[in-house]
């Protein structure tokens, strides 16, 4: 196949921090390649539990200021990722954060008395149209979202895979939709090398705490280790909500770890994972355009 328009790749992520937290590896290596990157984000995270204490009175049970926060932290992580075009989905705070609850370690479900403007139980219809809107208007060859389960439960993620899959499937641009996924393995290396690393601040877990896929399920690994110091200023950009631990951090090289609220270390690992949901298979191993025929996804050096 080949396609005479510019790559242009869109991510739909539930909340701030998830961009960075799923794909900032790939989203700060296509932005570097000169691919047109959008980020669609659902919700303003408000449901979110603050890590700093200085902060905490921003949460939904006080002041419930953290979605405004958390606008700006995204805007930090989107300039460190290099996207220049990030959108809320149906406008800023159009949909609420839908919160969850821990049902076990690594799987999160729903909370029993969701917000009424809840993203998870708002109308699928209305949410399905807005990201077609924006999909009709970018026109992106890729789209990136989640697994069916959300990769671990969270009703947001869950609804944001629903929307994705509904909107790509009207809009004839769409070419690949993919499903970023954890990988089992990577996690466990990761995991096995933050078990080697002194004065880990974050409580290590067993690789089952951590959701995974495994590698027979996988299509795509694409590898980010150049994007890392990207995606870790990102990730910190994203401070009401993670943790960062280096350890022998040089440009890329070394171990990293960050924890969420839960202070459970999980090892920032050197490619990113996904999972082809529809589109031509041929040529996507390690690339998402893989096979496209599309101009600007390789470096310059490369061309």
């Amino acid at each position: 196949m080949t396609l005479t328009a510019p790559p242009r790749l869109l991510l739909v992520h539930a909340h701030p921090d998830d961009e960075t937290l799923w794909t900032g590896g790939t989203i700060a290596r296509y932005a570097a390649r000169g691919v047109q990157v959008v980020v669609v984000t659902c919700t303003l995270g408000e449901e979110g539990e603050v890590i700093p204490e200085s902060l905490r009175g921003l949460a939904a049970d006080q002041a419930d200021q953290l979605g405004g926060y958390r606008v700006g932290e995204l805007r930090s992580a989107c300039a460190a990722l290099r996207v220049a075009d990030h959108r809320f989905l149906g406008g800023v705070g159009r949909w609420r954060d839908s919160g969850m609850l821990w049902e076990e370690p690594g799987r999160a479900g729903a909370v029993p008395d969701a917000h009424p403007r809840a993203f998870a139980v708002g109308d699928l219809q209305a949410q399905t149209e807005a990201l077609e809107s924006v999909l009709r208007e970018v026109k992106p060859q890729v789209v990136v979202s989640y697994a069916a389960d959300g990769g671990y439960g969270h009703p947001d993620h869950v609804r944001a895979h629903e929307v994705t899959v509904a909107a790509a499937a009207n809009v004839a641009d769409v070419h690949r939709v993919f499903y970023a996924v954890p990988s089992r393995s990577a996690i466990s290396a990761g995991l096995e090398a933050l078990a080697q690393a002194p004065d880990l601040p974050f409580e290590l877990p067993s690789q089952h705490e951590l959701p995974g896929v495994d590698d027979a399920e996988i299509t795509t690994a694409v590898d980010v280790s150049e994007h890392l110091p990207a995606k870790i200023s990102a990730l910190r950009a994203h401070g009401t909500q993670v943790r960062v631990w280096l350890d022998h951090w040089d440009n890329g090289a070394g171990v990293a770890a960050f924890a969420l609220s839960n202070g459970v270390a999980q090892p920032v690992v050197a490619a990113e994972h996904y999972v082809l949901a529809s589109g031509e298979p041929e040529g996507c191993e390690t690339d998402l355009f893989g096979g496209l025929g599309v101009i600007g996804t390789e470096p310059a050096g490369n061309r």
